[in-house]
């Protein structure tokens, strides 16, 4: 009971950070609009880690690399703080735990990555038939045009209907899928 406790805490807190972080960066990597209060709330939850952190870890190619390894590493200290409740000995194989840690970790990124893209399109096509001139409508703008746009180009509006986030949302639930596959055969090494 208590290690359920535990386990939900660590999956909620770690889980919810590096969700955070993975905003930040991805909020940074398309240039959304900072002046908006998501991108305030995010660089005031993470800056204390993210600042000292780029001392050590530059950027590269406009990309805050930094940002992207403190996701990364708090996505495997969840993964081994959650093998570590449910018993499993680190000792017995260090090597092999930590390359399968750092696997897990990637895959986690690339899920959540996944979902806060589905998300957004979900959002967006929802607030664009709500209220498109929502606050929240250029974030959503910027995260997802680099997806619709690629699809926009090959798939055009049918009666004045835009099926883009259709497509989109079928490849995030395919590469979901993929994901989802890949880390039960990197789960096996557990």
């Amino acid at each position: 009971m208590l290690n359920q406790m535990l386990a939900f805490l660590l999956d909620t807190l770690l889980g919810l950070f590096s969700l955070a972080l993975l905003l930040r960066f991805y909020m940074q990597l398309v240039r959304a609009p900072y002046r908006n209060p998501l991108s305030q709330f995010l660089a005031a939850l993470t800056d204390f880690m993210v600042r000292p952190a780029r001392r050590i870890i530059p950027g590269y190619g406009g990309m805050d690399l930094s940002t992207l390894v403190l996701a990364w590493l708090t996505q495997c200290i969840l993964l081994a703080s959650m093998l570590m409740l449910q018993g499993y000995a680190f000792a017995s194989s260090p090597g092999i735990a930590v390359a399968g840690l750092g696997l897990l970790g990637i895959l986690a990124i690339i899920r959540t990555t996944l979902y806060i893209i589905l998300v957004a399109v979900i959002a967006q096509a929802l607030l664009s038939w709500v209220n498109p001139h929502t606050p929240f409508a250029p974030i959503l703008d910027s995260f997802t045009r680099p997806f619709l746009g690629v699809v926009r180009r090959y798939v055009p509006p049918i009666a004045n209907v835009d099926l883009s986030p259709l497509f989109v949302l079928v490849i995030i639930q395919l590469l979901l899928f993929m994901v989802a596959s890949a880390n039960r055969q990197v789960s096996m090494l557990f």
